[in-house]
């Protein structure tokens, strides 16, 4: 949706189908609303679950235009992922830009069944009619990052506990990288829960357990095996998180964000980093939205700032099949009647603008005749008024050569500055080159010197840069002096003589010699 349409709208319907809860914003304040009507003048929007839809990554070469990116994004889905050639899926992506790769782009694909669509969200449509926009639920906490709610570029990892679903989904940098759905939603929770306890417990008291008791103080006799439950579920957790790292090449986790759908006294994202041993937080961010409820599902938040924001600022990738009436005037019907009734208008014009058209030329003939009297005698003043001026004119021209040999003094000495101080940007633009290259292997700088040595009678003055590098690992500054030795062959010449390791500051330093060539 584009800024112009978003400001068309008066308010803002989020909907989690899951749960069939209704959220509606005007301005900056929530309303839950049990019974959402149809309106024109909403925009609406909703989410797919994790285990709704199947994520994946897809490489596609450079090669291919724009217009034909779809269908080989389609077919390479249906080779690659093995999907039910019978089944015609909805596939919607997002590229990403971190890869260093010169000859493919690289894709996040999502696919999802239509018949999987249309049952999530029957109970809606028959309320409302249509929903703008339907998008998987991963990819809603990019607004996070557009609405700078979160302001640090680190990795990221968000969990989230659902009635139907949990999921695990890792940003790099602000970007999505990964998601995957868990077996530990509430309901599943519940399941292995009385496995671990020895008998059935009603799902109901279950729900109330984990909304209401503390486990740092309750005596419930489910406390114990609540606590086998969490360390069960966090050791799961903790080898997602290691694959994750190891696939990705992520060196650690900077934070976990941890919540769950429920309004829960125990403190999850205290028992996260404690289990995780990786610094924790809750979903309680500022999201600039205020509500008179106790509490609301943190994904209506994310779905009604997520509406609001810029679509070069967020993730399009819609899945809605249920999309508003056309406007009149774009139905086939609506254009149909426009056009009788421009046909009669037209039939009744024509004999009245062939006398209106007559009357008027004859009154425009009159108006032109006394026209021309006036003119006339403007024209004779103004004539005279010229000859004054013209004798101005050749004082004036005068002066303005004398001016204008002024400036050519002037010019002549100001471009000659320009040469000495401008005209040697060699220096500037090779460190911008370089710098650039550093930062794509996350190496910072730490110096830079430039040095040239005099020039003998056969050869040219040799002209040095050399810079003081620092970074997490000496890996990548091996992995960039490869990589800008094989880019730059014949123009610069590189070499590093060592690369050091200080303890007390767990880095690696070195420094990096760049000979011009």
């Amino acid at each position: 949706m584009s800024k112009k349409e978003q400001h068309s709208f008066s308010s803002v319907l989020s909907i989690n189908p899951y749960k069939n809860t209704y959220v509606s914003a005007v301005a900056t304040s929530l309303n839950v609303t049990t019974s959402p009507t149809y309106s024109k003048e909403q925009y609406v929007i909703s989410y797919l679950n994790t285990k709704s839809f199947i994520n994946s990554h897809i490489v596609i070469s450079k090669n291919i235009p724009d217009e034909d990116l779809y269908d080989a994004i389609y077919n390479k889905a249906y080779d690659e992922l093995g999907l039910d050639q019978a089944i015609m899926y909805q596939i919607e992506y997002i590229e990403t830009y971190n890869s260093l790769d010169q000859d493919n782009r690289s894709f996040h694909v999502f696919i999802i069944d239509p018949l999987l669509v249309n049952d999530v969200f029957k109970n809606a449509v028959e309320k409302i009619k249509y929903i703008d926009y339907i998008i998987p639920s991963p990819l809603l906490l990019k607004s996070l990052y557009s609405r700078e709610i979160i302001q640090d570029s680190g990795v990221h990892c968000f969990i989230y506990f659902q009635e139907n679903d949990t999921f695990i989904t890792i940003y790099n940098n602000k970007e999505f990288v990964y998601t995957k759905s868990i077996n530990y939603s509430f309901l599943q929770m519940h399941e292995r829960f009385c496995e671990i306890y020895g008998e059935m417990v009603e799902y109901e008291d279950f729900i109330r357990f984990l909304s209401n008791e503390d486990l740092k103080t309750t005596n419930n006799s489910y406390k114990t095996d609540i606590i086998k439950l969490y360390k069960e579920i966090f050791a799961n957790i903790n080898d997602i998180l290691t694959y994750v790292k190891r696939a990705l090449d992520i060196d650690k986790i900077d934070c976990i964000y941890i919540d769950t759908q429920l309004h829960t006294v125990t403190k999850i994202d205290e028992m996260a980093e404690v289990e995780l041993s990786i610094k924790s937080s809750s979903f309680d961010f500022d999201y600039g939205l205020k509500s008179e409820d106790n509490h609301i599902d943190h994904f209506h938040y994310l779905m009604q700032i997520y509406a609001t924001i810029p679509e070069n600022e967020r993730y399009e990738c819609n899945f809605t099949t249920y999309h508003r009436p056309p406007k009149f005037t774009q139905r086939d019907s609506g254009r149909a009647i426009l056009l009788a009734v421009a046909s009669l208008v037209l039939a009744f014009i024509y004999p009245v603008s062939y006398w209106t058209l007559t009357y008027a030329q004859s009154l425009q003939y009159k108006l032109l005749e006394e026209e021309y009297q006036n003119v006339h005698n403007i024209k004779i003043t103004r004539e005279a008024t010229i000859k004054s001026k013209e004798a101005e004119k050749e004082s004036v021209s005068n002066l303005l050569a004398q001016a204008q040999q002024e400036y050519v003094d002037k010019k002549n000495t100001l471009i000659k500055i320009h040469d000495v101080k401008v005209n040697y940007p060699m220096k500037a633009n090779l460190l911008q080159i370089l710098t650039k290259e550093f930062n794509s292997y996350d190496v910072k700088l730490e110096t830079a010197f430039y040095s040239e040595a005099e020039k003998t009678d056969k050869s040219e003055a040799s002209k040095e840069f050399k810079f003081g590098l620092v970074s997490s690992s000496d890996k990548k500054i091996t992995d960039m002096i490869k990589y800008l030795t094989k880019t730059y062959e014949g123009k610069f010449h590189f070499s590093i003589n060592e690369i050091s390791y200080k303890i007390e500051e767990k880095l690696y330093f070195g420094e990096l010699k760049v000979n011009l060539l």
